[in-house]
């Protein structure tokens, strides 16, 4: 029996322990089945195939995405992986990479990675190295007709081909900059509510023509050998230019990305690893493309510019119609500030120098002092027309054929004048007199010592 206020406890039967223990095995299961199947761990069956010419960098360039600082080259075709991270869902993975030996000949090991299964999780990189910019795009070329060619005899599904190919098409049509994106550009779309159409902009007849159906990222490598081309092959802007212009040209048709990378100044190297994994995982990116600095270019498949709203007719046309008005009314302006000014304003020797002199048609008489001044004038007049008339042989030519009436009507005033001045004083010296004498006898073009006179 049990003590006085003992309480008395039922000992635990065996099913209960056991239900108990199911249950808990149960949710074990459950959690691990979908933490298995969750749609946000990162896959481990993606993988980059690189291709290019031998000694362009493709080794090296792995080796500084890994974060190796020795690097071991293979032969025939090489596998690497890079390390990837997701520190916001605290996840990680593996991903592989294959590189491809720079000679032709290995050309049939691409069978081991590029196949109907492997396939949907491919991305390619397009390698060329900048120490020979001549052959870059010959390299390019040469190397996507090989991965074309294994793609073809690849016994794929047409319809998802013609999926993949409709999802390369639609990713650069819809393209935007990660800084639209962040501001929540809506002027691409149409459509009220929650139901939008995204617009899909037009391609010209270049774009996409050898759409592949897979991520290409074309890799330039080696950029610091620009300053040795500048130094010993005369190599300018406009080379260089020239050069991301053909590449560009080469991206449209694949729809492509285009990295100028240096592994030795390290350039670009964390920016295309970034790039990567965002378009393999898609972790987030909001570098926009760049395009300052020569041998630093990034440039992802398409820019996008906004759209420009064009106005209606009716407000373009009452917009041109104020200027007009404006542009009318400050001539108007204009020309009434002219008409106020002076007639008898006082005029400069520069401008008298420039030919604006003022003549009188008709002599006036003058006595006393006053006389001898404005005789001083008419002279003054009289020998600066002279000063200002045409030199060379066709100015005197024309000037003896055709004499304007005012230059008829300075030359009587000047007459006048002299022999009025010649009757009020003592007569002048003969050497004077035949000075003056010349100098009106001289016709209007004539040139020589006697158009200075010494009076």
């Amino acid at each position: 029996m049990a003590r006085t206020g003992e309480k008395m406890t039922e000992p635990t039967q065996p099913n209960e322990l056991k239900d108990e223990k199911e249950g808990i095995s149960i949710w074990s299961t459950i959690l691990s089945q979908v933490q298995a199947s969750s749609p946000n761990k990162l896959p481990s069956c993606k993988l980059v195939l690189i291709l290019g010419d031998d000694e362009c960098g493709k080794t090296s360039l792995i080796a500084k995405l890994q974060g190796n600082e020795d690097p071991k080259k293979g032969s025939g075709l090489e596998y690497h992986y890079i390390l990837v991270r997701d520190e916001y869902r605290d996840d990680h993975t593996q991903l592989g990479v294959w590189i491809l030996d720079g000679d032709p000949w290995h050309r049939n090991l691409l069978k081991y990675v590029v196949n109907e299964v492997s396939f949907p999780h491919i991305t390619v990189l397009l390698a060329a190295s900048m120490t020979q910019p001549w052959n870059i795009l010959e390299s390019l070329e040469k190397w996507a007709m090989i991965l074309e060619e294994n793609l073809d005899r690849l016994k794929l599904d047409s319809d998802l081909v013609k999926e993949f190919k409709q999802k390369t098409l639609k990713r650069f049509q819809e393209y935007l900059e990660p800084r639209d994106e962040i501001e929540n550009v809506t002027s691409l779309k149409k459509g009220s509510g929650s139901e939008e159409e995204t617009i899909s902009l037009p391609l010209d007849e270049i774009t996409l023509t050898c759409n592949v159906g897979l991520d290409v990222i074309v890799v330039v490598t080696k950029t610091d050998f620009m300053s040795t081309l500048e130094k010993d092959y005369d190599y300018k802007d406009e080379h260089f230019d020239f050069i991301q212009q053909a590449l560009r040209k080469f991206c449209l048709k694949f729809g492509a990305s285009l990295v100028y990378t240096s592994v030795k100044e390290d350039k670009n190297c964390d920016l295309l690893y970034k790039y990567l994994v965002h378009k393999i995982y898609s972790f987030p990116f909001k570098t926009p493309a760049l395009l300052v600095e020569k041998d630093s270019v990034f440039i992802k498949p398409v820019q996008r510019e906004g759209e420009i709203a064009a106005e209606e007719d009716q407000t373009f046309l009452l917009k041109q119609q104020n200027l007009l008005n404006q542009q009318l009314s400050t001539s108007v302006r204009s020309q009434e500030s002219s008409m106020r000014t002076p007639s008898g304003a006082e005029k400069t020797s520069d401008r008298r120098l420039s030919g604006t002199t003022t003549v009188q048609n008709s002599p006036r008489k003058i006595d006393g002092p006053d006389a001898v001044a404005g005789s001083e004038g008419v002279l003054q007049n009289f020998f600066n027309s002279l000063l200002n008339r045409k030199t060379g042989p066709g100015a005197s030519s024309s000037s003896a054929s055709l004499q304007s009436p005012e230059k008829v009507s300075v030359r009587n005033d000047a007459v006048a004048e002299l022999d009025r001045m010649m009757r009020l004083k003592k007569p002048l010296a003969p050497n004077q007199s035949n000075n003056i004498d010349n100098l009106m006898n001289a016709s209007p073009g004539d040139t020589g010592p006697s158009s200075s006179p010494q009076m």
